[in-house]
């Protein structure tokens, strides 16, 4: 396990240099002056030049790139424009409110959807595998960003339930005065994740249990529930790669559901960094989401070895 482990690692390194070069060449190549953020519009060429400069985008690109990644790699991602304020200490409160987010999302979506699509695959054509799979084609269809907007206008609006926007009072616990703020944007955020690991677990339970080994199982006087535990322990290394998956796309891909909500996370964070052109914030937000991203596709392949024993010796 421990050889599995390190290839893995080995893998993932060429992957880091190609998110961070990826990651900085995409801001660069938009059009528009950075600086026009924070330099008047009467500002001299002298002050426009000596701006530039102190940002460092004076210099060639290939040098600019270096000395990114040799700070990114002293925990210094830059200061950002809109604000002075170190990119670094932006990110990581964004991450962490937005890391709440995901986590509670992809935790409801991830019980939701394994028990309504072990329900589909074990009663196959009928009323109830119609049902689950009905929930699971909204759940992907529908616009989260619309679906959201429907749940403030009945909860926020009309039942005056739960807060429409924002994370409560400052600094996150969990207490019921934040928990009723993540409700909404937890629960729009889900639908999505829920409904493709429904799909999903029902195609898998579905396939599992046509295999002769199911009937082995039964042939041998094993319970129903014996039974049910063999299938679960054969779909959980797919099932867990694919919410892992669901959660590194709830990361990174929140911005609507951020926006709808007010939420201060990174999705909010990069509506703002992109409508500002606060190009360091963007890099540093962009770069620790897909970091994000490649560490949490490292710790699924893990699980799954450990899982599924198979998947190490192949």
């Amino acid at each position: 396990m421990l050889v599995y482990i390190l290839r893995r690692i080995i893998y993932v390194i060429p992957i880091v240099i190609a998110v961070a070069l990826v990651c900085f060449l995409l801001v660069h190549i938009t059009p528009g002056d950075p600086l026009v953020a924070v330099l008047p519009a009467d500002a001299s060429a002298e002050l426009a030049a000596q701006m530039r400069a102190a940002y460092g985008f004076d210099r060639p690109l290939p040098v600019q790139f270096g000395l990114w990644v040799w700070q990114a790699l002293h925990g210094n991602l830059g200061t950002s424009i809109a604000t002075g304020r170190p990119v670094l200490a932006e990110v990581t409160q964004a991450v962490g409110n937005t890391f709440i987010l995901a986590v509670t999302a992809s935790l409801i979506g991830f019980v939701f959807g394994v028990f309504f699509g072990l329900l589909a695959g074990y009663f196959r054509n009928t009323w109830v595998d119609k049902l689950a799979t009905s929930i699971a084609v909204a759940g992907v269809s529908v616009p989260h960003y619309w679906l959201g907007m429907v749940l403030v206008i009945i909860f926020s609006v009309w039942l005056n339930w739960l807060p429409a926007v924002g994370n409560g009072p400052s600094g996150w616990a969990w207490d019921w005065v934040h928990i009723r703020h993540l409700i909404l944007p937890a629960v729009t955020m889900s639908v999505i994740p829920m409904g493709i690991v429904t799909r999903t677990v029902r195609a898998l339970t579905g396939d599992i249990l046509s295999q002769d080994f199911v009937e082995a199982l039964r042939s041998k006087g094993l319970r129903e529930t014996q039974v049910f535990r063999h299938v679960v322990k054969n779909a959980a290394p797919t099932a867990v790669a694919v919410m892992g998956l669901q959660l590194g796309y709830l990361l990174g891909g929140s911005i609507l559901i951020e926006t709808v909500f007010s939420w201060p996370g990174t999705g909010f964070l990069l509506n703002s960094a992109i409508f500002q052109r606060d190009l360091p914030l963007l890099q540093g937000t962009i770069l620790v989401l897909a970091l994000f991203f490649v560490f949490l596709n490292l710790v699924v392949d893990i699980a799954q070895a450990s899982i599924d024993p198979r998947i190490k010796r192949s």
